[in-house]
């Protein structure tokens, strides 16, 4: 499959027989640049999502890294990013790293979302998510942690995805 039969509207679902997010980021990740497209990609998948401009900086079984810059677009009264971005941040980075990790024959949906917001958020914002591999498309609900940290390395939130896994629709 091109890489841009992956960008065409049509093209960008998940009810694929494929893990079309693993097969996008094997292509595309190992190019310069690619990962700015891949996270266009996903911008697509999810239109809401694209808003923050947030970019997949490294993705691997049960590992996900994305960055959010520090902009006007996604700051609060007080300065700071804004507590729906970060909320936004954790879930993108919780999601790649689950659907990166998925099955062939798996889709996902998230059913709850937990935040601790530990500290202001200011600078780049860094979404880190660790999970252990998902190895089948049953239905299980999973914990998907996700910590955020400012350019300091200072976590400025803890989250949590609760996360429902099942077989895909096709």
């Amino acid at each position: 499959m091109a890489v841009t039969t992956f960008l065409r509207a049509e093209a960008l679902t998940t009810e694929t027989k494929i893990n079309v997010v693993r097969a996008a980021w094997d292509r595309l990740g190992k190019f310069p640049g690619g990962n700015h497209i891949f996270s266009r990609m996903i911008g697509r998948l999810a239109p809401y999502t694209a808003t923050m401009g947030a970019v997949v900086r490294e993705l691997d079984e049960g590992y996900a890294k994305v960055t959010l810059a520090d902009r006007r677009a996604v700051r609060n009264h007080l300065s700071c990013v804004h507590a729906v971005a970060l909320a936004n941040l954790v879930e993108l980075t919780g999601n790649i790293a689950l659907a990166y990790s998925l099955p062939d024959d798996a889709r996902f949906i998230v059913a709850g979302m937990s935040l601790d917001y530990v500290k202001k958020a200011r600078g780049t914002i860094t979404g880190e998510c660790h999970i252990p591999p998902i190895a089948s498309s049953a239905k299980n609900e999973y914990d998907v942690p996700v910590t955020l940290r400012d350019e300091s390395g200072t976590i400025v939130v803890n989250g949590m995805l609760r996360t429902l896994v099942g077989p895909k629709q096709l």
